[in-house]
């Protein structure tokens, strides 16, 4: 017997909607490419929304149809993120960061019809549209005004192409299975690969992000969407915020500290998201002019570990809430958060912060474990490390075009992470599978020699990785990116080291390099370390 339920299926578009027809009078804030700031409403973005969709259409845009973007959050792309999905196409978002030769590869495979970017992409894009197979067009979000000269074929230009455009569109009706967006892993080894998410699993994940065990969000917020939209659905914020009404404020290219700051003083931001490297930058910046942020309450920080320097720091100097989260492109991408929980509030402030270093407790729907090698689980200790598997209605199934399952027999996915799950439910990553250190039969995590590390008022940036040893298969190399105008020596490092890790995790090595080269996610390339370093000769050895 089912339920005697309204059957209506889940659009995307209906998020839209619902901000603007009940909070349509709160504000979209947008840093733009062109200079200046633009502002308007839910109820004017919808509007517009509505005569892009009719554009597409008249294009030949189809249901099922890919439309690329190549773009920073801006009130423009979140228009072609709602119009395109909305009609039943599919939403198709670039990483510019990735090499040119890896851009073109993901659009070919992805196979889309059109191209929807920035200004500051045309160069890219003009670099490989000869590689492009299926790319029958290209649409510049800009007005007549900054319209770039360019040798793109069948070039439209945004606000020209929505002008005589209706401001109605009848959505159609969609089985909430239908494909709604596609975003491709960062590529790090080999080809990135297509992770297609349906209208189902971005509602299903942003209801449960809007809880109050995630970001809690409501219309009273201000929201500073720094984390891109082309990183896994901007971690779900470009639905959540309008979803419970928040003001949205879009940084365009600008994630200098000063432009960051700005933004938050100026629309009064009270949450935001970004990787740990934006947040690096804008703390040097508050330290260089004393700055405040009386508004501000909570960040998320995810995509790689958050130093426990940096949780201090927002905690004690800014009295601001650092929610450590994880997740991935495959995970649609929230998977757990990090909210304290009674048992840590009753802790001391000292292991209140050591706890705030975990990746946190699954969202609702969203379910974990860790396994060894041969797939048995392992204990949640806290202590036990083990391969971090993932399954929950937001997970992936099977990569864009390939059509093998990559869940195990009981529908788990192996994230590749190396994780430990403590008895409270916390989850906390120690290393990615290929980058955990196996020296003499014992795992070394780089994450957490990285940390400490970061600790260090030297420091700027730290990366571990794995020499090979004769004796212990493996040993770490510390290799750092120091502060502008500080010093420390190798001995320096290792003392400091010393008294916070185990002794035989210490580094056999530390070396100083000018910039740690980060990927397209604003991750360490540990790639791209490892073949600088290839040939560099431990001095025990």
């Amino acid at each position: 017997m089912k339920g005697l339920m309204q059957p209506n299926p889940m659009n995307l578009v209906h998020v839209l909607e619902h901000a603007a027809r009940f909070h349509g009078r709160r504000e979209i804030v947008s840093s733009t490419v062109e200079g200046g700031i633009h502002r308007y409403t839910y109820c004017d973005a919808l509007a517009r929304t509505k005569k892009f969709a009719n554009a597409l259409r008249k294009l030949g845009v189809d249901v099922g149809d890919r439309v690329g973007t190549l773009a920073w959050n801006g009130y423009r792309h979140f228009e072609a993120w709602y119009a395109i999905s909305g009609q039943g196409a599919i939403t198709h978002t670039v990483n510019p960061r990735l090499f040119p030769d890896q851009v073109a590869y993901i659009i070919n495979h992805a196979a889309d019809k059109f191209l929807v970017l920035d200004t500051t992409f045309v160069s890219l894009v003009e670099g490989i549209q000869d590689q492009l197979r299926s790319v029958e067009g290209f649409i510049i979000l800009a007005d007549r005004e900054h319209m770039p000269q360019t040798s793109l074929k069948n070039v439209h230009c945004y606000e020209d192409l929505i002008a005589g455009e209706p401001e109605e569109f009848a959505w159609p009706e969609l089985d909430e299975e239908t494909a709604s967006s596609l975003c491709y892993t960062s590529g790090t080894t080999g080809n990135p690969k297509g992770v297609m998410y349906s209208h189902r699993s971005n509602i299903l994940m942003a209801l449960a992000v809007n809880g109050a065990e995630g970001f809690g969000l409501t219309t009273m917020d201000s929201v500073l969407m720094v984390v891109p939209q082309f990183h896994a659905n901007s971690w779900g914020l470009v639905y959540s915020a309008p979803m419970s009404g928040a003001k949205l404020v879009l940084p365009g290219p600008n994630l200098d500290g000063k432009s960051t700051y700005d933004l938050i003083t100026n629309e009064q931001v009270t949450f935001s998201a970004a990787v740990p490297t934006v947040w690096n930058i804008f703390i040097a910046y508050l330290e260089e002019i004393g700055g405040k942020l009386p508004t501000l309450r909570e960040v998320v920080i995810g995509g790689s570990a958050v130093p426990r320097s940096m949780i201090k720091i927002f905690d004690e100097k800014y009295d601001v809430k650092v929610l450590q989260a994880w997740g991935m492109t495959e995970t649609n991408p929230l998977g757990t958060l990090n909210r304290t929980v009674p048992e840590v509030m009753a802790l001391d402030h000292e292991a209140q912060l050591d706890y705030a270093t975990k990746q946190g407790r699954p969202l609702f729907g969203v379910d974990i474990r860790i396994t060894n090698e041969a797939g048995t689980s392992l204990p949640h200790d806290g202590k036990t490390p083990g391969r971090l598997m993932v399954r929950g209605p937001w997970v992936i199934q099977s990569y864009y075009g390939l059509e093998e399952s990559v869940l195990d027999a009981d529908g788990w996915f192996d994230t590749s992470d190396i994780a430990t799950i403590d008895e409270l439910g916390f989850m906390q990553i120690t290393d990615r599978a290929k980058d955990v250190i196996k020296s003499g039969g014992e795992w070394i995590s780089s994450v957490d020699l990285e940390n400490t590390a970061m600790g260090h008022e030297s420091v700027a940036m730290a990366a571990v990785i794995g020499m090979a040893h004769p004796k212990w298969d493996e040993r770490p190399l510390l290799i750092l990116q120091l502060r502008e105008g500080a010093s420390v020596s190798k001995d320096e490092m290792l003392d400091y080291l010393g008294s916070r890790v185990a002794k035989w995790w210490l580094p056999d090595d530390v070396v100083e390099i000018d910039v740690i080269p980060l990927g397209g996610t604003g991750k360490i390339n540990k790639l791209s370390l490892r073949e600088t370093f290839k040939d560099h000769v431990l001095p025990t050895i």
